[in-house]
């Protein structure tokens, strides 16, 4: 094999894929996502800000309450959690941005990520398909924290299953998970 060439493993480990089945219109869909109204009431709550145009700035601000524990963790939270870059907008189906955990050194020090997500439907059903793509290549700490199935644990591990697991809760019912 040659190094431009990379296993089904390789992709597997790097790549990030998550669906989730929402009863409700793409364009409430996209406003779940890209408005802080709407993006600080469900998964973490940490409001999200994007300037939607290619380019654009995406930020995700610390919540009190992250800070709070952060603190009794014996390490500080910054202000802004996440940020990147929007590189594609077509509302209500696709938004393409870079994606830096900042609020962890590590998951930081691994640089930007891709995360696209893709709104499709709705079917005869009422029911839209949003994925979730996370491009990780070389970010084995960040890779860890969002797939949700690791040493985290508990709310604090659900990564990207929990957060959109909460999202369609939160759109189907009108409440989110409860936050403890």
């Amino acid at each position: 094999m040659t190094s431009t060439q990379t296993t089904a493993t390789e992709r597997a480990t790097t790549t990030q894929v998550h669906r989730v089945y929402i009863r409700a219109t793409p364009e409430r869909i996209w406003q779940a996502i890209t408005d802080p109204e709407w993006n600080s009431r469900y998964g973490y709550s940490a409001p999200a800000e994007y300037d939607l145009v290619a380019g654009g700035a995406f930020r995700s601000f610390a919540t009190e309450e992250m800070k709070a524990a952060s603190a009794q963790m014996g390490f500080p939270c910054p202000d802004v959690i996440v940020d990147g870059e929007v590189i594609e907008v077509d509302p209500p189906r696709k938004l393409v941005q870079t994606w830096r955990m900042l609020m962890d050194p590590t998951a930081a020090a691994e640089g930007f990520s891709r995360l696209t997500y893709e709104i499709e439907g709705p079917g005869a059903d009422g029911v839209c398909r949003l994925t979730v793509t996370h491009e990780l290549a070389g970010m084995t700490t960040l890779f860890a924290m969002t797939s949700g199935d690791n040493e985290f644990g508990g709310m604090g591990g659900g990564g990207w299953p929990w957060v959109l697991s909460d999202l369609k809760t939160l759109l189907e019912t009108g409440e989110s998970f409860p936050k403890s």
